[in-house]
């Protein structure tokens, strides 16, 4: 046996006997565990375990667990580290099945899978399961047939919520939607919760929705919960959020939509002595964390239905353990899953650096809920959203604003400064984006910020007044400037009408902070406005900005924002994609003193970016390979490295370039690329539905594929796919067909050739077919590629006008004249006759 081997045993015996299990007679207490051979049921001693198995007689050695009465109950089918247990699931499940045993455990050493072969696949798990908890486990069985028998339509919420609700009139309804919050669940719910269903009755027991910020997922979280419990496949629910705000939002939502059809929701740290009575416990997964409180006061069959809000947050790092400690259907919700298997190979990894890979399964969000990678269960896109008939979001405008300083700072050559240090002595730095309110001062650029935030503020349509606003800043002493500089603008503006209320500060180490959050999208933040007189009674907040740092990016709903200002660079693009996020959710502003009415839409919000982070995302490379965050502590034991020196520059600094750009239908960069993975999971779907697309991908007929997605998939009113919009999505520098989006959708193609890959990939074809002379390898492909890429030197060549090409770096004299005549001709007939151009269109 080799060492990998001989480990995984190790860390499994270890295992077992933490939940109970024993090797040996203990006490009173006989041995639960046999070490088994597949025919001999040979036993061995406790020295042995781990160490010899593959020696043993006749090979293969298993685990069997027995319970009180010395009868099988469950086995353990053990691997090596280094590879994946599920590999042994066929296997095991054979072997259970011949000793009429219910449980399976899949081990590694380091992964683990729970198998009841009642209740759907594997599902991993931090810690076997103990003989009593297996008894509990014994005692449920899912129930697929009632959950397929769930009628999931528009008024599925609303009947909870109002039990009169299907005999109201169109207009009586209207008014219980105003008065009552009565919520109707829009079209891509419903058809989210029907998928979610479905996959629970083909067996499927993890699922992730990849759905964008503003679109209701908690309303669709209600619909899914009352799914499971009504259809009897959840006694209870856990719902982990990761942010104080979060658990107390969601408290609130699930209450107003589930308390009257009796599924009593509670949070867990007020409950802590009776949350078994409720249906649906919320808690932050930082509760379950403290103190490791999720072993000492929950068993992991505790909960049926497990779902993670934020999941790319909420289990990420040491909280995944949590998350897996529990047993149940496992739902993921997020917009902005990571995707760390993206760009690796599992298999070269997995015999190379196994450890890594497991990291990387740990944390990829698609791995942890059944997915494959960028394949979520269900997905419905900002740009789903927006090109919905009626839209469901908006998208930003679009304020670039660069001072004289961001603009150095921001070039690749950075903002060089020399200056005299308190020694009388010169010294000279170079700084950055990333140096901005950390290594560099700069007191005039945040003046200019805020003057012209306030000079160019999306108002209010109703007051006239700045709107609502989220402005997010460096650090909190950064937070604490930008608070202080707004405030003193605004008194210059409006003497005496704000009094300091105009601007707060908003981070984590304000008292209070987490209640500011709620008056803020509650519309009494300091009070109700009293900007204008004639409309004193208006419902909107006093506090006009909140300035924070982290606070308010992630799951916060306030509906009308209509200013987000990035007063910092970011880097990261989830965290990116959840800033904008704050202003993209739909409002109507009203206004009715019984003599005037006034309505406005919220057409758009503005998205004020001080530091160019719309376009490094437009730049950003997708496709790169996630890098795996570094384990806290693993930085060595030696003292910590010294703090950087800072610099405060006290010079001027006026705005230099400012361009302002309405985001049109077809969003950012970034949010294309949800877009058309969006229409590649529909594809796929599509074909799986369909015996004759499944036929046609099997003998490769893509002509009848093509057709379909033409008919069924293109210019609906939902996504609003086509071919154009796709285009655009990709970001691919030539025209594509059809056919290659289709086998990109397909998985037949990972990744789409850019004119300049195509044709190098031409150029190779050539030098196979045509046999020519290696030694002039560089000036044919010269000539090879400008042929094809520039459709201004086209028809130079043709017409053999070289000398027009005298000062042409792209194509020299000097090469056309080392290939000769003869040569160039052979090479462009050669194309002509082989290569279609069309492919190489630029878009």
């Amino acid at each position: 046996m080799d060492q990998k081997e001989a480990q995984a045993r190790i860390k499994i015996n270890k295992k077992l006997e933490k939940s109970g299990w024993r090797f040996f007679d203990e006490d009173d207490k006989s041995a639960s565990i046999i070490c088994e051979h597949r025919i001999t049921k040979k036993k061995y001693k406790q020295d042995e375990l781990g160490q010899d198995f593959e020696n043993a007689e006749n090979g293969f050695i298993d685990y069997l667990l027995l319970n009180n009465d010395k009868r099988p109950v469950a086995l353990v089918e053990a691997k090596r580290e280094s590879t994946n247990p599920l590999d042994a699931k066929e296997q095991a499940r054979e072997y259970a099945r011949s000793l009429n045993i219910r449980f399976i455990f899949l081990s590694n050493g380091n992964l683990h899978y729970y198998w009841d072969l009642f209740n759907g696949n594997p599902t991993r798990i931090s810690n076997f399961l103990s003989l009593d908890e297996l008894g509990v486990a014994q005692k449920w069985t899912p129930n697929p047939e009632a959950m397929q028998n769930q009628v999931i339509d528009e008024n599925y919420i609303a009947v909870s919520q109002d039990s009169q609700w299907l005999t109201y009139s169109a207009e009586e309804k209207e008014t219980a939607r105003l008065n009552k919050g009565i919520k109707v669940l829009r079209d891509y719910q419903i058809d989210a919760t029907k998928k979610i269903k479905q996959e629970f009755v083909k067996g499927k027991r993890r699922f992730l929705l990849e759905m964008a910020t503003g679109t209701g997922k908690t309303l669709l979280s209600a619909a899914i919960i009352k799914m499971f419990i009504r259809s009897g496949n959840a006694d209870r629910v856990l719902f982990l959020v990761d942010r104080l705000e979060l658990e107390r939002q969601a408290y609130k939502n699930l209450r107003n939509y589930l308390a009257k059809d009796s599924i009593e929701s509670v949070i867990y740290k007020r409950k802590k002595d009776s949350w078994m009575s409720a249906q649906v416990v919320i808690t932050t997964i930082q509760s379950l964390s403290y103190e490791n409180r999720y072993l000492e006061n929950f068993n992991p069959n505790d909960f049926q239905l497990i779902i993670s809000d934020e999941s790319h947050r909420t289990i990420g790092g040491n909280n995944r353990v949590i998350f897996e400690y529990f047993i149940g259907s496992k739902l993921g919700l997020t917009a902005t899953p990571k995707n760390y298997l993206k760009g690796i190979d599992q298999a070269e990894m997995s015999e190379n650096d196994p450890k890594q890979l497991e990291k990387r399964l740990l944390l990829d969000t698609y791995e942890t809920f059944g997915c494959k990678p960028g394949d979520p269960t269900f997905s419905f896109s900002l740009i789903d959203a927006v090109n919905h008939k009626p839209p469901y979001l908006v998208n930003p405008r679009k304020l670039d604003g660069r001072t004289d300083v961001t603009t150095e700072v921001l070039s690749k050559e950075g903002w060089n400064v020399k200056w005299v240090n308190d020694e009388g002595e010169e010294e000279e730095d170079t700084f950055y984006k990333r140096d901005f309110e950390r290594k560099f001062f700069s007191p005039e650029t945040n003046k200019e910020f805020v003057e012209s935030f306030l000079k160019k503020a999306k108002r209010d349509p109703i007051t006239n007044e700045i709107g609502k606003t989220i402005f997010f800043a460096v650090s909190r002493p950064h937070a604490a400037k930008i608070t202080k500089l707004l405030n003193e603008e605004i008194e210059k503006m409006y003497p005496g009408k704000y009094k300091s209320d105009f601007a707060v500060q908003v981070t984590s180490d304000i008292p209070g902070a987490q209640d500011m959050t709620v008056d803020f999208a509650n519309n009494n933040f300091n009070g109700l406005t009293n900007f204008e007189p004639k409309f004193i009674d208006y419902k909107s907040s006093k506090t006009r900005v909140c300035v924070t740092v982290g606070m308010m990016t992630t799951g916060y709903d306030c509906e009308d924002i209509l200013n987000v200002v990035l007063a910092r660079p970011i880097f990261s693009p989830s965290l990116f994609v959840q800033i904008k996020g704050r202003g993209t959710r739909l409002y109507k502003f009203k206004f009715d003193d019984g003599s005037q009415r006034i309505e406005k839409d919220k057409d758009n919000y503005y998205l004020f970016d001080y530091f160019a982070n719309c376009e490094y995302f437009d730049e950003y490379d997708y496709d790169e390979e996630l890098e795996v965050p570094r384990e806290p502590g693993t930085g060595g034991s030696g003292p910590p490295p010294p703090q950087p020196d800072k610099y405060v520059y006290t010079g001027p600094d006026e705005m230099k370039n400012w361009k302002e750009t309405q985001i049109g239908l077809d969003g950012m960069r970034i949010d294309r690329e949800a877009f058309s993975k969006s229409f590649e999971n529909k594809t796929k779907e599509e074909v799986q539905k369909h015996p004759n697309l499944l036929e046609a991908l099997n003998e490769e007929e893509w002509d009848i594929i093509e057709e379909h997605v033409k008919t069924h998939l293109f210019n609906k009113p939902q996504e609003y796919w086509n071919k154009e919009k796709l285009q655009e999505a990709y970001g691919i520098d030539r025209r594509l067909t059809l056919k290659e989006i289709i086998l990109k959708a397909l998985g037949k193609i990972s990744i789409f050739k850019s004119r300049d890959d195509l044709a190098d990939e031409y150029f190779e074809r050539f030098l196979s077919a045509e046999g020519v002379d290696g030694s002039k390898y560089y000036e044919l492909k010269s000539l090879f590629k400008a042929y094809l890429l520039f459709d201004d030197l086209r028809p130079l060549i043709d017409r053999r006008e070289y000398a027009k090409l005298a000062t042409d770096a792209r194509l020299s004299l000097t090469e056309l004249s080392q290939l000769g005549p003869e040569q160039i001709q052979l090479t462009v007939n050669y194309i002509k006759d082989n290569v279609p151009l069309n492919k190489f269109l630029p878009v």
